[in-house]
């Protein structure tokens, strides 16, 4: 599924609430330029899924058609299988991971990264007798991820363990540069495949 794809969905979930996002709802939520989320917007409109209309004091209220409700299902169904593709496709290369990583006699993990892929990670570790002993993410300092309380990046100087796993989908070249900047060799970072 593309982020075209991605958004479109998301935009067509928020207008079929019933309180009527403005398009600086809808930009901030996706992360995307006020101009985008309005050419979005025109495209949907152009294509029957959404009406627009105005109700009272200037302001523009957005309703999902029959056909924009048919479109937010098939892309709801795409979303579904792109994600149990996903899961399947990380759970087969994070167990092949965790079962090399117990063969190299790897005892404690850290985990850099606090998402979608560190849970999937977790699940693969419980089938092995290694130990995740932390998980690390500059932006979840502090918020739980499964038994443990994310720290940050500061912390692994001071962290026991054998191996850091790169759980982190998006910025993966920040994270292995802030690893870097703590001295941890490189050979204790581990990256899935």
């Amino acid at each position: 599924m593309d982020s075209q794809d991605l958004r479109t969905l998301k935009i067509l979930e928020r207008v079929g609430n019933k309180k009527t996002p403005s398009q600086r709802d809808l930009a901030a939520e996706l992360n995307i330029s006020l101009g985008l989320v309005n050419s979005f917007i025109k495209r949907l409109v152009k294509k029957g899924f959404v009406k627009i209309t105005t109700i009272p004091r200037n302001r523009i209220k957005y309703i999902l058609t029959p056909s924009g409700a048919a479109e937010k299902t098939r892309l709801s169904f795409k979303y579904i299988q792109h994600s149990y593709t996903f899961y399947k496709h990380a759970r087969q290369k994070l167990g092949e991971l965790c079962a090399e990583l117990e063969k190299q006699g790897v005892k404690r993990l850290v985990f850099y990264g606090a998402g979608d892929l560190a849970e999937i990670a977790y699940i693969s570790l419980l089938e092995t007798p290694i130990q995740l002993t932390a998980v690390v993410d500059d932006e979840k300092i502090g918020q739980r991820f499964m038994k443990q309380i994310v720290a940050a990046p500061d912390r692994l100087p001071d962290m026991k363990f054998d191996r850091i796993l790169l759980t982190k989908l998006d910025s993966k070249e920040s994270a292995l540069k802030s690893i870097e900047q703590y001295d941890i060799a490189a050979d204790l970072v581990v990256e899935i495949n």
